[in-house]
């Protein structure tokens, strides 16, 4: 695969590169990333080897990050338009102003005109709403949204960490109502976090959404760098995120992936990330990158393929434990199909079943 091999974007026209390149690590306001100089050699290495798919958000880095890439993408016109540029609203930039965020319509309005203002563009080809805000009514966002498209400053919509059941009233208002639909999906995703394979993946399959997994690496935890025997230096500014998912099974993980990797001749990133870009349901993995060299090793795992046995192993090592109902559905496979095999899943005669030659009531 290679990063111009472009595919399109859930139940949509809009094609993008396997792999988006993430933007929250442009600018050094947080206290990490890259400066505005090396961005822009981030953004130019992307792009000079076939990505098009760029996402960032109103509120990274203070809103540096949109600027950046305004100054440098956003006022070349043939530039811009090659580029598929995500942004996102939600976040509150204004403290102690209730209406500077959330999902409501003033608050959607305002941060869509600052982020155009920002990217120094017309209009922002996908508009994530980046988390559920629970004291707005979703028709209430949805409308506004489909507003934004039709008066054109926004082309497409999709939702970002947010309950499947919310994402699925979203999208069955947004039908029901001949308003603009969702056709993405961005959620955290990786071997380390795959309760979503419970509920929000096969939502975004039934419902047309392509999914675009963030942290595919787990903040760098499954490029190896942790082992039984080491941990995250005390001071160091990931320490008490890192420390919070050094247990048994990452670990575990960890050495499943050093394993593959070492079988494949790949570093254990590449591994990781084509892992994620071959589940099913994933159309574009979002990877950032605080330096050029990162960059171009993370965009080598389009070149990584996972043999069957080799996925299976690290499939086994990281099996997650789903909420209920799904342990206990996957139970009910004898009982609802009862000895037949039905799109390749095979079963046994349910025992508690009649026999062949009892008498049904």
């Amino acid at each position: 695969m290679a990063i111009d091999h472009y595919r399109t974007l859930g139940r949509s026209g809009l094609r993008v590169s396997p792999f988006c390149l993430g933007a929250m690590t442009f600018g050094r306001e947080w206290g990490f990333g890259a400066d505005v100089d090396e961005s822009r050699r981030i953004i130019d290495t992307y792009l000079d080897r076939g990505g098009n798919f760029l996402d960032t958000a109103n509120i990274y880095t203070h809103g540096h990050s949109e600027k950046i890439i305004g100054d440098h993408i956003g006022r070349h016109p043939s530039r811009r338009a090659r580029l598929v540029l995500a942004t996102k609203f939600m976040g509150n930039m204004y403290p102690d102003d209730p209406n500077g965020g959330g999902g409501g319509r003033k608050a959607i309005v305002r941060a869509c005109e600052q982020s155009l203002r920002r990217l120094q563009t017309d209009y922002i080809d996908l508009y994530w709403m980046h988390f559920w805000d629970r004291h707005t009514p979703i028709e209430e966002t949805m409308r506004a949204l489909d507003d934004l498209v039709r008066a054109g400053k926004v082309l497409h919509l999709g939702f970002s960490d947010t309950p499947a059941w919310k994402c699925a009233q979203a999208q069955t208002e947004a039908v029901f109502r001949s308003w603009t639909p969702l056709i993405a999906l961005q959620i955290e995703y990786s071997l380390i976090e795959r309760t979503v394979e419970g509920d929000l993946i096969p939502m975004a399959l039934e419902l047309g959404l392509g999914v675009t997994p963030w942290s595919p690496l787990k903040g760098g935890i499954l490029t190896g760098k942790y082992t039984r025997g080491t941990a995250p230096p005390q001071g160091d500014r990931r320490y008490a995120e890192d420390s919070k998912h050094l247990n048994e099974r990452t670990f575990t993980i960890v050495e499943a992936l050093r394993k593959v990797s070492s079988e494949l001749g790949v570093s254990p990133a590449q591994v990781a990330l084509a892992w994620v870009q071959q589940r099913p349901g994933v159309t574009s993995t979002i990877i950032g990158a605080r330096t050029v060299p990162q960059l171009i090793e993370n965009l080598a795992a389009l070149d990584c393929t996972l043999p069957a046995e080799l996925s299976a192993l690290l499939d086994e090592a990281s099996t997650p434990v789903l909420p209920f109902p799904h342990a206990f559905l996957q139970n009910l496979t004898n009982c609802i199909q009862n000895g037949t095999c039905i799109n390749g899943v095979p079963s046994a005669r349910w025992p508690l079943s009649p026999a062949d030659d009892q008498e049904r009531f």
